[in-house]
């Protein structure tokens, strides 16, 4: 049986992402690349699923503006997109992807679509968390 989490570590060094916390039992991995924007992300290896979260700023005021405008931003992203927590209050970049047959470049791709997201949105971002 393959070691999806030992891949998926193997994967992130190589790609220079700084592992600030690993849980192997419990399948989760913290990376960070802050020149990319990512800091804290977390990522759980749960087969037949990887799930990758990274905090993206809290809304201060529920204001259907901001609601809209992330809604109509996940058109864009190529892959995963903002969601929120349970409590409606933290927008997350989200995404997941497949365990069984994940390479390099998929993980990758889906990493680098966030640090894209990150630079071209980032303005509007700002804005948006002091609402």
């Amino acid at each position: 049986m393959q070691d999806h989490f030992q891949t998926i570590k193997d994967y992130l060094l190589k790609l220079n992402y700084n592992i600030t916390y690993e849980n192997k039992i419990e399948g989760i991995i913290m990376v960070s690349k802050e020149n990319e924007g990512i800091k804290n992300m977390i990522l759980g290896v749960a087969p037949p699923i990887l799930i990758m979260e990274q905090h993206i700023f809290n809304i201060k005021n529920r204001n259907e503006v901001v609601y809209k405008n992330l809604l109509q931003k996940n058109r864009d992203i190529v892959h995963g997109a903002f969601v929120l927590d349970e409590t409606g209050d933290k927008v997350i970049f989200r995404d997941t992807l497949q365990v069984e047959n994940l390479d390099l470049n998929e993980l990758e791709g889906s990493l680098n679509s966030l640090g894209l997201l990150l630079s071209e949105y980032s303005e509007q971002i700002i804005n948006f968390s002091k609402y």
